[in-house]
């Protein structure tokens, strides 16, 4: 089960909302909904949970780049909300070479077999071959860990939460009032 909020900060202290991700397919469409909630392009917070799993925050502070941490990455990966919050940038993995190697994939048939062919199998992995895989995902907390820590929430805290992680977030912000109101 998925949990998404929106925390938009104004003149007048924080409004909440929660929001739907129907629609939200990738990073850019995530952004743009937090510009849209924006008022007069002042900080708009993202938080999206999956019970018990991962959360995330997306913090878009007008037109620059969204800020993310997303609490564990390998969990968020197995995820569609997760996947979006997941770029190749934070698993330090080379823009668009997933897809690249995707579209390639699908271009040339890559198990060394000719048409017609029986296929081979490749030969066991023997014990010693410890290389780390490269497009691995790893465990536990990815991102900008200083993403609240203007706001009210320092990096330890941020990396301390647990379960009901957006309502801690919302008391350190000062949003705890707006946000129980969508809950």
């Amino acid at each position: 089960m998925y949990f998404a909020a929106l925390l938009a900060r104004t003149e007048d202290g924080w409004e909440a909302s929660d929001t739907e991700l129907d629609d939200v397919e990738t990073l850019s469409d995530l952004t743009d909904l937090a510009r849209e909630a924006s008022v007069d392009e002042d900080t708009v917070l993202v938080y999206i949970e999956q019970e018990d799993a991962w959360f995330g925050v997306v913090r878009v502070d007008g037109e620059e780049d969204p800020r993310i941490y997303v609490s564990d990455a390998s969990a968020a990966a197995r995820s569609s909300y997760g996947e979006i919050l997941l770029t190749d940038e934070m698993l330090g993995r080379e823009p668009g070479a997933e897809d690249e190697i995707a579209a390639l994939e699908e271009l040339v048939d890559l198990d060394g077999t000719e048409d017609g062919e029986p296929q081979r199998t490749a030969p066991a992995a023997d014990a010693d071959d410890d290389v780390p895989d490269p497009d691995a995902v790893p465990a536990g907390p990815i991102g900008e860990l200083g993403v609240l820590a203007d706001l009210g929430m320092s990096e330890k805290e941020l990396l301390t939460l647990q379960t009901d992680a957006l309502a801690e977030i919302a008391e350190a912000v000062g949003a705890a009032e707006v946000l129980e109101s969508v809950r």
